[in-house]
């Protein structure tokens, strides 16, 4: 199951107004039965929880979300912190998954990258389609730093074909796996 999916149960007692909630009346929830239990998108504020039920809570009964102590921990609890504001009506701030803005420029630019250097480009036909014409310097291409870059680009490029976009975006991994 993804970490961003909360494993939802009931508790054995009622919940305040504010934490119940109405699976079967959720507006613009989605809910299905699957073989393992009960998937639901909810529409909280402003964003989509994913949460998994085994079996449906009653109507009013507070409701449990379990967060087993893994490599996932984290990405969980901040899920769950998220759905938790969200029934709370405060502001739920940054995403558990959003990459901050320049590393997807840097992944952007290393696909790109990547996709010039599968085409037979050389590293300086690359940093040209990347930073342009301008800032390529006419002589001392072997020690610019944009070689460097574009370099390094096409290395992360390859990794994210190679690993997969998840290895490579996951947290937890070293460098170790080049």
């Amino acid at each position: 199951m993804l970490p961003t999916v909360l494993a939802v149960r009931a508790a054995n007692c009622i919940a305040p107004k504010i934490y119940q909630l109405d699976f079967d009346n959720l507006p613009g929830s989605e809910l299905r039965r699957a073989p393992d239990g009960w998937h639901a998108i909810v529409p909280l504020g402003g964003t989509k929880h994913c949460l998994w039920l085994r079996e449906l809570p009653a109507s009013g009964y507070a409701v449990v979300l379990d967060l087993p102590l893994d490599a996932d921990f984290e990405l969980r609890l901040g899920a769950a912190r998220r759905f938790w504001l969200a029934l709370e009506h405060r502001a739920l701030g940054v995403p558990p998954l959003a990459l901050p803005a320049l590393k997807q420029r840097r992944l952007i630019l290393a696909l790109r990258a990547v996709d010039g250097w599968r085409e037979g480009n050389s590293y300086r036909q690359i940093a040209r389609g990347l930073f342009g014409s301008h800032r390529i310097a006419d002589r001392g291409w072997k020690t610019d730093d944009l070689r460097s870059r574009t370099i390094r680009l096409v290395k992360l490029g390859r990794r994210l074909m190679r690993l997969g976009w998840r290895a490579v975006l996951d947290k937890r991994r070293g460098r170790d796996d080049k």
